[in-house]
């Protein structure tokens, strides 16, 4: 068996596990601005007086942000140090907190949402990286991953818990203004904690790869947003999708000829790191349909409160984290996570299905509640693993791009999602209707026909990745070599 990492190689290693919070609190922050932010919209739109048509912007300027410059964000902390990279994006996202927090109109509070995107891929690709040069030694790299992924799994219910609670007691602008909670004190102990490792050779940005990159990511996040509210025949949305194939098509062909491409195709030519970031984004796709729908379900359909609401996610929250932990610490170290990804995609397919039974007048306790249990273990069995995959055996010179892809997936994943299963539950809505008249009661039972169809969707989409990434992972357990090593990950089992 190869030796393991020499620790002294990381000169981040002494603080590693008070790096690791550091890093625990930036990623909380980022995964739960995504579902306060949708607590917070009803507020504010009554504040601020923008349409229903509107509304979607708010969640769209972030998304198109995020999703078009993750890459990017990615490469500068490769080119110019994490530590750094890392301050500036916690305090960048703050400010832009800050910004949308006192906004008094929906243009400002859109550009705000523009600007959380723009720091938030800057970060979160930033805080990753930190994460995967800073613990080197493969056990304690298990750990500091699941508790990474945990977050992760963790926070979007998490954001919905406190958005309701902050809604309710205090004021909408008030779910902006927490993360400036997070992100300063965050940025004060990465400064004071974090080693700035100077770049020895910098080389020159890919330019026509960032480019084209950026703008095929855009033009998909932004026709995945049109198909949403607008209908995938839409021609704008058709001229987006066929645009952002194009220009990404480009940006492959434009990597494998240049000497220092933006995002080496290595990276994610290996089966284990392919099948890894393909289940990440599976995941996501699949937990941003749970909590769109069943958000809707319970407040819209059973009358809970936006607090009653995140109470109402936390099983699935209890569910994750034991799960990440335990699959991080004991099983994926002997297993290799071949057999847990298929397993847990196979979990929550199963968890979505029983997600079906609901009704009108059917009770949280008996047709939801196991539903989120099923649900978080399989999500816990998906990432816990995808997440310590996907960065294994990148040189550090890489490991910003690398872990971008993850946020790329996670962000492609959850806006096709999003998408695909909003137009299918509302197709779904309105064939109900128009069959049945659009009686009081049979708008609500036609909302809910929606919502099971959506989860009849899910399930469809966690079963069909659990075949894929199944075929695609290798057998055996994978080793991670020394940050700066350029050799693969080898099989050691």
């Amino acid at each position: 068996m190869p030796r393991g990492p020499d620790p002294s190689a990381a000169p981040n290693h002494d603080r590693r596990w008070l790096i690791l919070g550091v890093i625990g609190i930036a990623q909380l922050m980022i995964v739960l601005d995504v579902t306060i932010a949708n607590i917070a919209l009803p507020s504010a739109q009554k504040d601020l007086g923008f349409s229903a048509d509107d509304r979607q912007w708010v969640i769209t300027a972030y998304a198109l942000a995020f999703g078009s410059l993750v890459l990017l964000g990615g490469r500068i902390a490769d080119l110019f140090g994490r530590k750094w990279t890392f301050v500036v994006g916690l305090l960048g996202f703050a400010g832009a907190s800050a910004l949308g927090g006192a906004s008094q109109s929906f243009g400002l509070l859109v550009a705000a949402r523009a600007l959380q995107g723009v720091f938030g891929a800057l970060l979160a690709p930033t805080a990753l990286s930190l994460l995967t040069t800073t613990f080197t030694d493969p056990v304690e790299r298990g750990k500091a991953f699941g508790i990474y992924a945990g977050i992760a799994g963790m926070g979007g219910a998490i954001g919905l818990l406190l958005g309701g609670t902050l809604t309710e007691l205090l004021d909408w602008r008030w779910c902006l203004y927490v993360s400036i909670a997070f992100a300063v004190p965050a940025a004060i102990a990465g400064a004071r904690l974090l080693h700035h490792v100077p770049v020895p050779a910098r080389p020159q940005l890919d330019v026509p790869g960032t480019l084209t990159a950026s703008a095929g990511l855009f033009s998909l996040v932004f026709g995945l947003a049109r198909a949403q509210s607008d209908g995938w025949g839409d021609p704008v949305t058709v001229g987006f999708l066929i645009g952002s194939a194009v220009l990404l098509v480009a940006f492959v062909a434009l990597q494998r000829r240049v000497a220092r491409p933006l995002l080496p195709l290595s990276v994610v030519a290996d089966r284990n790191r392919g099948a890894s970031f393909l289940a990440i984004g599976t995941a996501s796709a699949g937990i941003f349909g749970i909590f769109l729908f069943l958000t809707f379900y319970l407040q819209n359909t059973k009358g809970m409160t936006p607090l009653e609401t995140g109470l109402a996610f936390l099983p699935m929250s209890f569910s994750i984290a034991p799960t990440v932990a335990i699959v991080s610490t004991r099983v994926l170290p002997r297993t290799g996570p071949r057999p847990l990804v298929p397993a847990g995609m196979t979990i929550a397919a199963l968890g979505m299905v029983l997600l079906t039974r609901i009704g009108v007048d059917t009770a949280y306790a008996s047709h939801v509640l196991p539903s989120l249990v099923l649900i978080g273990i399989g999500f816990g069995l998906t990432v816990a693993p995808s997440f310590a995959t996907a960065t294994v055996g990148v040189p550090a010179q890489d490991s910003g791009v690398a872990s971008a892809m993850v946020n790329t997936s996670q962000q492609v994943g959850g806006s096709i999602g999003t998408a695909l299963l909003s137009t299918l539950a509302a197709s779904a809505a309105t064939d109900f209707l128009t069959a049945r008249g659009p009686a009081p009661e049979v708008l609500r039972q036609a909302a809910v026909e929606g919502y099971v169809t959506a989860f009849w969707w899910a399930a469809g989409i966690f079963a069909v990745g659990a075949l894929i990434c199944g075929s695609l992972l290798r057998p055996g357990v994978r080793a991670a070599p020394a940050h700066g090593a350029a050799e693969p990950a080898v099989d050691v089992a």
